[in-house]
């Protein structure tokens, strides 16, 4: 995890729930048949709820219950979709850190979009969470695969230059925040799953005027805006810096800007 641990913007993250919802969406077309009827889920790091509700649509008389440690995403989770769901479900949301969550039932599935990223160790929780599968169950992930790409990379660059390296050297994540796509089917075939591991490069079109960093804002920029919240003038300087180096990176295009982003999933299912 980052020294500063972020606060969130829902709305800012939502400003592209479409592009962020895609890997989600093709993730849970590799997810099996559940054997629970209904079947009992965990969304890890569900943030505003927005993506946890397909979850409803895939399964409709599921009892899903998202995680998250942002309040902020919490209360927009809640306020949003919780309750009742049109299929005779139910959607519910609750406060906990992936860090340490531990499964306080048989789950079905445990599900985990875009989060793992920032939980260092994070394969280290697998084994307990494998356990908390009932036979049969499927735990499923996907996580950016984009650390040396150049939003992120100008981004680290940046943050450890002379002139910030005091204040954001220790802030921003490394490269190394996720594993490859070998290293993850190793560690889930040890734990006695079939895994299914894969990786995709999405190349999406953004628009508007500073796309690239218009999506950051809402995720990798987060440490950065929360380290210097206290300090506007130094938290403009650092962005007005970064912009203009993503601009020269990414460059608008006749129809938008082009942005790939390479992400890495995993589907692993328990021994029946």
């Amino acid at each position: 995890m980052p020294a500063t641990a972020p606060t969130w913007d829902p709305a800012q993250y939502l400003r592209h729930a479409d592009h962020r919802a895609r890997p989600f969406v093709d993730l849970l077309a590799r997810v099996p048949d559940l054997p629970g009827d209904p079947p009992r889920i965990a969304d890890l790091g569900c943030g505003p709820g927005n993506v946890t509700t397909l979850l409803a649509d895939r399964w409709p008389a599921a009892h899903i219950t998202g995680y998250d440690n942002s309040p902020e995403m919490l209360d927009k989770a809640h306020t949003d979709h919780a309750g009742p769901t049109p299929g005779g479900g139910r959607l519910d949301f609750a406060h906990a850190d992936v860090r340490g969550w531990a499964p306080p039932e048989p789950y079905d599935l445990i599900v985990s979009n875009a989060t793992l990223q920032w939980v260092a160790g994070h394969v280290e929780r697998f084994a307990q969470w494998v356990a908390g599968l009932v036979p049969g169950g499927t735990f499923a992930f996907q996580v950016p695969g984009n650390f040396d790409a150049p939003s992120h990379r100008l981004m680290r660059e940046l943050a450890h230059s002379d002139r910030w390296k005091d204040r954001l050297a220790d802030t921003l994540r490394h490269g190394d925040a996720v594993l490859t796509p070998e290293a993850y089917l190793e560690r889930l075939t040890d734990l006695g799953c079939t895994a299914d591991v894969w990786e995709t490069t999405y190349v999406h079109l953004l628009e508007g005027e500073d796309p690239v960093l218009d999506w950051v804002k809402g995720t990798g920029l987060r440490p950065v805006l929360t380290a210097l919240d206290d300090d506007p003038a130094a938290r403009e300087e650092f962005v007005s810096t970064y912009r203009a180096a993503l601009r020269e990176a990414y460059p608008t295009g006749p129809h938008g800007t082009p942005f790939p982003f390479r992400r890495i999933f995993a589907v692993a299912r328990k021994e029946a």
